[in-house]
């Protein structure tokens, strides 16, 4: 586990790290989202972390009535040659969350991505519409209450 990386984190941000965990040699901390940015920030910026690449970000549909989904922020470091995970709580009444392409350009398309497929919004990125879906689409088929058959005349499809 980093545990120094994690330490510091929690000394620095101590009202926005909620919990840590190490599985299977994996480390994940769940942060507040009011504060993502300000988190993310340091973990690329500061020496003992050194995350540098935005891997993946990515939504999840847990299905509860409260924190229903999360964001999930895969991170490298190139120098370092070490990974964390990010998460935060994204409730189904406020489905806003800042994004992170200030501190990753990069960001950019995985956020369009879990906004397309969640529903997710990430509040500043500069231009946020859907990739797979077409705009006038109004559901998000990555969550769990959609139909695993998809709705029927929900988009129009060629015909022969």
């Amino acid at each position: 586990m980093l545990t120094a990386v994690v330490e510091k984190l929690k000394t620095k941000f101590p009202n926005d790290v909620i919990s840590s965990n190490e599985f299977r040699g994996e480390t994940t901390v769940h942060a507040k989202k009011e504060n993502i940015v300000a988190v993310c920030r340091f973990l690329c910026d500061d020496e003992s972390s050194l995350f540098d690449y935005c891997t993946d970000i990515c939504g999840a549909d847990a299905y509860t009535p409260e924190n229903r989904f999360e964001v999930i922020y895969n991170l490298y470091s190139t120098r370092l040659n070490h990974r964390i995970r990010v998460k935060v709580f994204i409730d189904e009444s406020d489905l806003h969350c800042p994004s992170v392409i200030s501190v990753w350009a990069g960001a950019n398309w995985p956020e369009r991505e879990t906004f397309d497929m969640f529903g997710i919004i990430f509040d500043g990125h500069d231009d946020l519409r859907r990739m797979y879906m077409p705009e006038e689409f109004e559901y998000h088929p990555l969550r769990k209450d959609f139909p695993m058959m998809g709705i029927p005349d929900s988009i129009p499809l060629p015909r022969k």
